[in-house]
């Protein structure tokens, strides 16, 4: 098993709530070993792939392929983060 620490930004927070799932700032969560992000948000977390923009793994911008390790920091930002903030935060590359 898979351990890892677990934030969710703005909207994701509610619908996670609404879900029953009211452990998402700092939360240690026990997933499977070679568990994808995309698996995180859909099977574990029971979201639509929709609900989330951007991922950061370990504070870095990463797609949602990506298999999460033993002892990562995920963190999920739903759609509709203000431009500025996308390219700071690397969800947008400059043209």
């Amino acid at each position: 098993m898979t351990t890892i620490t677990f934030n969710a930004f703005s909207f994701i927070r509610e619908k996670l709530k609404s879900k029953g799932i009211t452990e998402y700032v700092n939360a240690k969560l026990t997933i499977e070993d070679n568990c994808s992000i995309n698996r995180l948000i859909e099977d574990i977390l029971r979201l639509q792939e929709s609900d989330v923009e951007a991922v950061f793994l370990n504070g870095k911008v990463v797609d949602k392929n990506t298999v999460i390790n033993d002892g990562d920091r995920v963190a999920l930002v739903p759609p509709g983060t203000p431009g500025s903030y996308r390219l700071q935060l690397g969800m947008k590359k400059r043209d």
